[in-house]
């Protein structure tokens, strides 16, 4: 099937390597009339990451029952396409999005459903929700893995047409673009259709059609899940992208069992460079009905008469984790930190471009290094109390050449969020010749996620970071 007029990502085609591989799992798919959904299975936390590993961001879905996902986290996407992107979100599938929770909300018990409804008149509606976050990406010699433990829809057979679910991340230059795919890249965790027991794992990159990735069938693979059915029971899916190696790698799991890798070798610079050299990447979930996989999958159109509404799927949690690299960093403390403490600019929650060395400062330890212009570290659940905060003050060094120098700034929220304030820096006699640095800020309290930003008019390297505070005064 020709990919739609101005297709957009997710999966808007069917692949030739597919049609083998249904051909082969769909001869083993029970048929089924109308399956009731099991109950809700009991809400995991997210797991602790492994010895070596920070957690990134993540979202275990413990809100109230019937409530909205966190519009901190989550984007809820509404209708059939985004302002100005192509119809029907490029693939053909019929739902409208909508922002009911009869269609996306918590349960409860610690999970987030997913459920495609059907009106009276036969509107199919679901729901689209993406991070807000678009800044996914793994620092250079670092692993970036991206899970989630999810139950796809509990239906089968001719009820099971139509249902497309899936867990998967865009390029950031998408947002606001919509023509810029498929080279800023697309990783599909995970995908499934018309019930059929597999999960399928898809890399999207280059150009349409044709190009390094066979748009626009993609670099795909897929397995049954193990052990019980992906539609009966929570498995995790997971993705992960190595810097640690060279070529670097991109790999896909499910239930820690890998089935598909792909190498950078595989592609030229310039390809892999537009997937992987822009600012990262956000994730999307959801749920999709019909459209040019699932009609591909089926011979026909879907979803149909026999197709049964009202099956979601329970996504327990969502994790982003980053491996260490190098000298190994400090984790961050697990209740968050406090503002008014001296908190260890290598302790941070997440970072991009930096690393991490021995510092020979007073007290020891180690210092974040080798940061230079658009790198950023991340600080979550930073608490400046109820009383304003008003000064921030940071233990820099600098052996920057002469004529480079460049900003220090504090951030609420995102790596472009508000300035607090900021303090310019150039060289202080060496990269080990440390001094304190103050700066006003905007009077602030309560609990935020903190950035500090490194901008500068060069590209060279220009200031090291020991630690940082806040203080009312």
């Amino acid at each position: 099937m020709p990919v739609p007029s101005g297709a957009s990502p997710f999966r808007a085609r069917i692949r030739r390597w597919r049609r083998a591989a249904f051909a082969a799992v769909a001869a083993l798919a029970i048929p089924a009339a109308a399956l009731v959904a099991a109950p809700a299975p009991a809400g995991a936390s997210i797991p602790p990451p492994p010895s070596g590993w920070s957690l990134v961001w993540g979202d275990d879905f413990n809100g109230s029952a019937g409530s909205l996902p966190s519009s901190d986290n989550w984007i809820i996407d509404i209708g059939h396409s985004y302002p100005g992107g192509p119809a029907n979100w490029g693939t053909g599938e019929i739902q409208r999005y909508t922002a009911d929770p009869a269609n996306v909300s918590h349960d409860g018990q610690g999970n987030l459903r997913i459920t495609p409804r059907r009106s009276a008149s036969g509107e199919w509606t679901s729901a689209r929700i993406e991070t807000r976050r678009a800044d996914f990406k793994p620092a250079d010699g670092r692993i970036l893995r991206i899970e989630g433990r999810i139950q796809m829809p509990n239906v089968t057979g001719d009820a099971a047409l139509g249902y497309w679910p899936a867990f998967w991340a865009l390029g950031s230059p998408y947002r606001g673009n919509y023509q810029n795919w498929p080279a800023i890249g697309e990783f599909d965790i995970m995908e499934n259709v018309n019930g059929i027991n597999s999960v399928w794992g898809v890399l999207h990159c280059g150009v349409n059609p044709g190009g390094p990735c066979n748009e626009s069938s993609g670099i795909g693979a897929s397995r049954a899940c193990p052990g019980a059915s992906c539609q009966s029971a929570m498995h995790t899916y997971r993705f992960e992208w190595d810097r640690s190696v060279t070529p670097n790698q991109l790999r896909w799991y499910v239930d820690g069992q890998l089935y598909h890798t792909v190498s950078q070798s595989r592609f030229d610079a310039t390809t892999w460079n537009n997937m992987t050299g822009h600012g990262g990447y956000f994730l999307l979930l959801n749920v999709a009905m019909g459209g040019a996989f699932p009609n591909g999958v089926a011979g026909f159109g879907t979803p149909t008469a026999a197709t049964v509404p009202g099956h979601p799927m329970i996504v327990d949690y969502v994790a982003v984790w980053q491996s260490g690299g190098g000298t190994t960093p400090t984790d961050p403390p697990p209740g968050g930190f406090d503002a008014r403490s001296t908190i260890q600019a290598e302790s941070y929650s997440a970072q991009n471009g930096v690393q991490v060395e021995t510092t020979t400062d007073t007290g020891g330890g180690q210092n974040v290094s080798h940061v230079a212009n658009g790198d950023w570290i991340r600080f979550d659940n930073v608490d400046f109390g109820s009383e304003p905060a008003r000064q921030f003050k940071a233990r820099v060094a600098s052996g920057a050449p002469a004529g480079v120098s460049g900003l220090v700034r504090v951030r609420l929220g995102s790596p472009t969020g508000t300035v607090l304030g900021d303090f310019a820096i150039s060289n202080t006699g060496g990269w080990q010749s440390w001094r304190t640095v103050p700066a006003n800020i905007t009077p602030t309290t309560g609990r935020h996620t903190v950035y500090l930003t490194f901008e500068s008019g060069q590209p060279a390297d220009f200031v090291n970071v020991n630690w940082f505070t806040f203080s009312t005064s």
